[in-house]
């Protein structure tokens, strides 16, 4: 029986990432897990093996409600062409505000991970979103992870049709490109 209501026990096999490495990994059913975070929607747990985070779709493995793309229904009126004009630029940071690294509780916008985000016409039609961000590392494992999970996020903003996120290492990450929120979070002031 689980001991806090973020034990678990996974009721069927699950895909999940191992952190910090980014390996695809399968976390067996029957096994038990701990919910550390809820993050974005996805969910980092500990188990015998280390930490993992498992995607908000796959979160009935655990006993949680799948979460479903709040922007699902506006990105479909997008995609008809109900959006006309570049996306709103606020739209694409609070998207980004919503992508997590799986083992620090603040989104990568507060984290300073994110160094520019840039809006272009796209040939095809429609706005290509180019964002260059950062980790706090550069031997961390789950840098594509994070890009993928921004470049999803992004797409979903009406007006958007691409949206690309190069990992760059210059300037390096230092505590000091943390937002005052994010300290805050984090209980460094």
């Amino acid at each position: 029986m689980p001991a806090n209501d973020n034990d678990r026990i996974v009721n069927r096999d699950v895909a999940a990432t191992a952190v910090p490495y980014g390996e695809s990994v399968t976390i067996p059913k029957g096994t038990k897990v701990t919910i550390t975070h809820r993050l974005g929607g996805n969910f980092t747990v500990v188990w015998v093996q280390g930490m993992a985070r498992i995607e908000s779709k796959d979160g009935d493995a655990i006993g949680e409600e799948i979460q479903q793309e709040p922007a699902t229904e506006k990105k479909a009126q997008t995609s008809a062409g109900a959006h006309e004009g570049p996306p709103d630029e606020q739209a694409v940071w609070t998207a980004l505000k919503e992508v997590f690294d799986p083992e620090i509780p603040v989104n990568i916008v507060d984290l300073g991970l994110v160094y520019s985000v840039e809006t272009k016409e796209a040939e095809e039609g429609g706005y290509r979103i180019e964002v260059a961000m950062t980790l706090t590392a550069p031997g961390c494992g789950m840098g594509p992870v994070i890009a993928q999970d921004a470049e999803g996020k992004i797409t979903q903003v009406p007006g958007v049709s691409q949206a690309t996120v190069e990992l760059v290492w210059d300037p390096p990450w230092h505590q000091e490109m943390i937002s005052d929120e994010g300290k805050m979070q984090l209980g460094l002031v």
